[in-house]
């Protein structure tokens, strides 16, 4: 029941985004194809099994967004300070960090948020090891670049997933 309703929560939001209406007619015509492709596909996959629907994650996730989000302005300006100021110390390497996620969406979640923050891209997972491409890297140890890079998000993903 979860995957129907979180499926089709995911097909309406998309199409009142894609259709940039509230109309009636228009929702209407949203809810009775997000209900039917919902009720056709929710059984084919086991995408949601592992989310939690509670407050405390619903909490969670919309927090995990804002330090998502604060967390992709820092980067943003420290790659574009690097890029205009050549004095900027630019020293890129593969550091390996540690997560105690054990969910595989987390996990995945995870890398791709390391991913698309500038001056860092995930290499490879390896159970709970991440190769991550710094663009920065001062001789960290896997401790001190798992709280750099990892925990700021960590926290958030255990709770929405464990």
């Amino acid at each position: 029941m979860k995957n129907f309703i979180v499926t089709f929560l995911i097909l309406l939001s998309v199409w009142i985004l894609l259709n940039n209406s509230l109309q009636a007619e228009v929702l209407i015509t949203g809810i009775i194809i997000a209900l039917l492709l919902a009720a056709l596909n929710y059984n084919q996959h086991r995408l949601f099994d592992e989310l939690k629907i509670t407050p405390k994650s619903i909490a969670y996730t919309i927090m995990y967004f804002v330090v998502f989000f604060i967390e992709l302005v820092k980067s943003n300006i420290d790659v574009t300070l690097r890029v205009l100021s050549p004095k900027l110390p630019i020293n890129p390497g593969i550091v390996e960090v540690k997560t105690k996620l054990k969910s595989k969406y987390a996990r995945m979640i995870l890398a791709n948020s390391i991913t698309l923050t500038p001056g860092t891209l995930t290499v490879e997972v390896v159970d709970d090891s991440f190769f991550i491409h710094w663009i920065d890297v001062e001789n960290e140890d896997i401790q001190e670049a798992s709280n750099k890079i990892v925990k700021k998000f960590e926290k958030y993903l255990d709770v929405i997933y464990g």
